[in-house]
């Protein structure tokens, strides 16, 4: 069975129990199931891979462990949202936006294990949390809700930007793929704002920004 993350139970009545299966098996799906299927060919397509000592393949399978854990928090993220959207057009742009976040999500786990090392083992843990802020922010309202979409989009440029200065030079195909995510990320902010995101107070980003700080130095190394 495809591993792709599905919107197909958003558009009608659910149960909560329902829900709350379909979340779990989408949550199990990315953290355990095999690599989904992109729509997009990765940017490292055709890119050869160079030669790394083994000091520089192990900080960038470090970092591109990071990377696919943060796409599997921004595919809860988008599904908790989804969920509690208060508008059809609200929820379009998180699915045209999840779609893309799938494609990076693959992208991520193929060259993870190209370089030898494994996915976080706390997916999970990274999945669970990101649905139920998604769904909160969902719940507050859909302008807030798009602020809180464009401000993790913002952050996550600048982390994305932090890895091109981390990653071995030599590692083109980590690069390119790096480089394609990021300009996606700044898109998605930009179609957030654009749809009339409010920008958050300066606590709730600092919250954000320390959250993320947690998942990704413990992503780094397990």
């Amino acid at each position: 069975a495809s591993s792709r993350v599905s919107f197909r139970d958003m558009d009608r009545t659910l149960s909560p129990l329902d829900r709350f299966i379909d979340v779990l098996d989408q949550g199990l799906r990315l953290s355990f199931g095999p690599s989904p299927a992109p729509e997009r060919e990765t940017p490292a397509a055709g890119i050869p891979d160079t030669e790394l000592g083994s000091t520089e393949r192990t900080l960038a399978g470090c970092l591109m462990r990071v990377n696919h854990s943060g796409e599997v928090c921004a595919q809860a993220l988008y599904q908790g949202q989804a969920i509690t959207a208060k508008s059809t057009d609200v929820r379009e742009k998180l699915q045209r936006s999840a779609q893309e976040e799938n494609d990076h999500l693959a992208w991520t786990s193929q060259r993870v294990a190209e370089l030898g090392t494994h996915t976080s083992y706390l997916n999970l843990l990274w999945y669970t949390g990101s649905f139920a802020v998604g769904a909160i922010a969902g719940l507050v309202g859909d302008r807030w809700s798009l602020g809180f979409l464009a401000e993790t989009e913002h952050q996550v440029v600048e982390h994305l930007s932090g890895h091109l200065t981390r990653l071995p030079a030599e590692d083109t195909r980590s690069r390119v793929i790096v480089e394609r995510m990021r300009e996606d990320e700044g898109r998605h902010a930009t179609v957030a704002i654009e749809a009339g995101a409010h920008d958050l107070p300066g606590p709730i980003k600092c919250l954000m920004r320390a959250t993320a700080r947690l998942m990704t130095t413990t992503a780094h190394w397990i």
